[in-house]
Formats: structure tokens, sequence, C-alpha cells
């Protein structure tokens, strides 16, 4: 099949060449990330559920922690179930179709969880500096607005850069040198000109990187001006632990996005931008959960007492049937 329409492709069907080069560490590689995606839909769903049935934690932070676990799911499974196939399967193939796809949802929900942070630092920036008015200033109106907010944004940046790429000819090789439909392995396929995909790229990812830093960096200003000024050491202490999680989270979400597109002449590295991408689409998904958990007081208490309500009951009908 060869499409002939002038915006579309000529390639129907992309090879994902995955970690190929080294077939000695496929089976490792499998298990590998076998485990970690298991932990990383336990981790998040174990958030979802915990925060859900908790009455002490219906706050906005946790409102948001929710979201950005179902952000974690979200691109965690759009990318590690093919990474799964690719180290298996002798077929690696993904349709053009397919690998739009996964390239649009990945974006999307990579954009959204960039602008989720962005807003939990604004929302740890109210507590800190404005508790008295904390749950008045943080409505759930507003906290609504805010998550919908973040959802539209990074479908329509997701969409604009998913539309560069589609106006570009794909007429041959269709061997993309990586396990994922990721941007600069899809343009480097291209057989036209793909200046006018790039700077649209270029565009929305500076725009979106230098927009929620600014956002957290100026929050986490305020928010440190309003410890140092704290008189009680109790207040001090409490006030950090909200906020540790939070910018432990950031520091591994950018500084892997800085890592893959800011460090110059890192793209000229194929094996450096499989490791990243990685890290960045299957590990951070698995430690976001247990950032929050390990670090997190109520959570910690709400799954301890999950876990000895349901020892409780086990024992309690062991009891009975004896």
């Amino acid at each position: 099949m060869v499409r002939t329409d002038r915006n579309q492709s000529s390639v129907t069907r992309f090879i994902l060449l995955g970690f190929s080069d080294y077939p000695h560490l496929q089976a490792a590689l499998f298990l590998v990330f076998l485990v970690v995606y298991t932990i990383t839909l336990v981790g998040n769903l174990g958030i979802i559920l915990v925060v859900r049935i908790n009455p002490k934690l219906q706050t906005p932070m946790y409102f948001f922690l929710r979201h950005l676990s179902f952000l974690d799911i979200c691109y965690s499974t759009v990318f590690t179930p093919k990474l799964l196939e690719t180290l298996v399967m002798e077929d690696r193939s993904i349709s053009f179709k397919a690998c739009m796809v996964q390239f649009y949802f990945g974006c999307a929900f990579v954009i959204t969880e960039m602008f989720m942070l962005a807003v939990m630092a604004y929302d740890r920036f109210v507590a800190v500096c404005n508790p008295l008015l904390y749950t008045v200033a943080m409505s759930r109106k507003l906290c609504a607005l805010l998550v919908a907010g973040t959802y539209t944004w990074g479908g329509l940046c997701s969409l604009t850069i998913t539309y560069s790429l589609l106006t570009l000819t794909y007429c041959g090789p269709n061997i993309i040198n990586h396990f994922s439909c990721e941007y600069s392995a899809v343009l480097s396929l291209s057989c036209s000109d793909p200046s006018f995909s790039q700077i649209v790229c270029f565009v929305i990812s500076t725009f979106n990187e230098t927009t929620s830093l600014l956002i957290i960096l100026t929050s986490y200003v305020f928010i440190m001006v309003t410890i140092v000024k704290m008189p009680s050491t109790s207040g001090l202490r409490k006030a950090f632990s909200t906020c540790a999680s939070h910018l432990t989270a950031i520091t591994i979400f950018h500084g892997i996005i800085l890592l893959l597109y800011c460090v110059p002449n890192s793209k000229s590295s194929w094996l450096f931008i499989k490791v990243a991408t990685v890290f960045f689409t299957v590990m951070i998904p698995m430690l976001n959960p247990l950032i929050y958990s390990l670090r997190n007081k109520d959570v910690k208490d709400t799954v301890r007492n999950v876990i000895n309500s349901k020892l409780l009951s086990q024992s309690m009908q062991s009891r009975h049937r004896h």
C-alpha cells in the first residue's frame, strides 16, 4: 500500500528497533520493565483509592495528586506495553496511524502532567503563604477549572505538534531507531522539509517548559520566604514536609525533560535518547507514588489502616470457621 495524497505518508508501517542491538539483554529488560509497569499500576491506583476512601484527604492537594496518579497511569500505558512487545516479539512493526496516535496521547499526557505539577506548586504556595484562606482560595470550582485547563491545554498542544508531523511526507526508510514514536525519531524519517514542524515543536516546548517552570519557581520563592519568616520550628517542619515530595517529583520530571531537549548534541546519541525516554516514560510514573506515599504521613496511615482492617477481617473470618 502506498499513499499518494500530497500531505500524507507513502509509508504505511514503521519498524521499531527498540533495544534489538542488545539481544542478550532482551529477556532481562522485559522482566524489569514488566515489574516496573506492574508497580506503576498498583502504586498509582493505590494512591487514587487511598485519596478516595480517606475523608482527611479530601483537600485540593490530594485532588491534584489523584489526577497526577491518573496521568502517570495513562502515559506509562501509552508507551510501556509497546516497549514490552518489542522485547519479545519478532514483529516490531507499528502502523502509521497507530504511531501518530501513540505520539499524540504520549505528548498530551506529558504536557498535561507538566502543568499539573505547576498547579500543585501554586496549591502549595497558597497553603503555606495564606493558610487561613486556603480552603476559600482553592475552592472546588477553581480546582476543577485548573485541572480541566491542564487537560485541555495538553490536548491542544499535542494536537498542534501531531498535525505538524502529519504535514510531512514519509517515503522511506521506515525504521524508527527507538522503542516508541518519539518526536525526533519520527522526524528523522521525513523526506520533506521538516522546518515547519521543528519550529512548531520548538515554540510549544519552550513556551510550556518556561511557563510551567516560572510558575513553579515563583511559587517556591514565595514559599521559601514565608518558611524563613516562620517563628516556630514545628511550623517550619510542617511547611517543608508538605513541599518536599512535590519538589522531588518536579526535579526528576523537569530534569529528564531538560536532559532530553536542552542539552547540546544530546540527540546525536540515540542510545542516550532511548535510556532517557525509558526513565521518563517508564520509571517516573513508578517513582511518583513512592515519593508521595513514603514522605506523606496521612497516606501511610491510610494504607496501614486498610491493611490492618483487611487482616482483622480475615482473622475474624478464620475464627468463625473454627
